[in-house]
């Protein structure tokens, strides 16, 4: 890389570090850069992978006031989330690139309609718990272990937009405040980029200076993030992972 490439991949680290803490779609900043610099697409995706690991660390450490008393909740979605981003991280060196093209626009449209519409949905289901006089299950059950996992698939094989996914689907299922659930969404992204570049580094070729690159990047962009995504109101944050999603939607329409 030339000295203006590497800046250019460093910036993108931590601005990508920043909205994956807020938000996700950190990925959509990093990889056009890396293929930009002249890296292969699956060279790209595992360097990518690798470089976020700390971003995602640094993200978690910065929300750790809004993980408290949520550790068995953690312990439960993690193990999912693992399960699925190695089974990801095996389909992206098994299927030919373009295999997600089709499903990964239709996955992030569905989410962005459940973050719309997770005010009204979650007062539904309260309603519906009251009627029948169910408690909350405060892990959101077999049905969000399961959604996770599936979208932890997705997170292994490219990680774009995978936040969105999980805070839609945490959002639907858990009762609890937007910036609790995005602590965990932190926790969950790091989990799958991590397992997925601990399988790369056995089976694929890395860009190091990349990976170096992206990881010091999102490790401050990590901590940018979670200053900035722990003063929004849970309005300001779904308008915000809204406005993020629509973006990273059209981006991956016009790939």
């Amino acid at each position: 890389m030339s000295i203006g490439e590497m800046l250019a991949v460093f910036a993108a680290g931590i601005g990508a570090g920043t909205i994956n803490t807020i938000v996700g779609s950190g990925t959509l900043i990093t990889f056009p850069v890396l293929l930009a610099t002249g890296l292969p697409p699956v060279t790209a995706t595992v360097s990518n992978a690798l470089g976020l690991v700390p971003g995602s660390v640094s993200g978690a450490i910065g929300y750790r006031k809004e993980l408290a008393g949520q550790r068995r909740r953690v312990l439960r979605l993690a193990l999912s989330s693992l399960i699925g981003g190695l089974a990801g991280a095996t389909l992206l060196l098994a299927l030919p690139s373009t295999a997600f093209e089709t499903v990964v626009p239709v996955l992030v449209a569905l989410a962005l309609v459940l973050i719309v519409l997770q005010p009204r949905i979650t007062r539904a289901v309260q309603h519906r718990r009251e009627r029948s006089g169910t408690p909350a299950r405060p892990d959101g059950g077999p049905l969000l272990s399961v959604g996770l996992a599936l979208a932890s698939v997705y997170g292994g094989y490219f990680t774009a937009a995978q936040g969105i996914v999980y805070l839609s689907l945490m959002g639907m299922l858990l009762d609890d405040t937007m910036q609790r659930l995005n602590a965990v969404k932190n926790i969950l992204a790091a989990v799958v980029n991590s397992v997925a570049a601990l399988f790369f580094l056995f089976v694929a070729d890395f860009d190091w200076t990349a990976v170096a690159l992206i990881a010091v990047g999102s490790a401050i962009g990590g901590q940018l993030g979670a200053k900035v995504g722990r003063r929004l109101s849970p309005v300001v944050l779904r308008c915000l992972v809204v406005a993020v999603g629509l973006c990273a939607l059209v981006q991956l329409l016009l790939r």
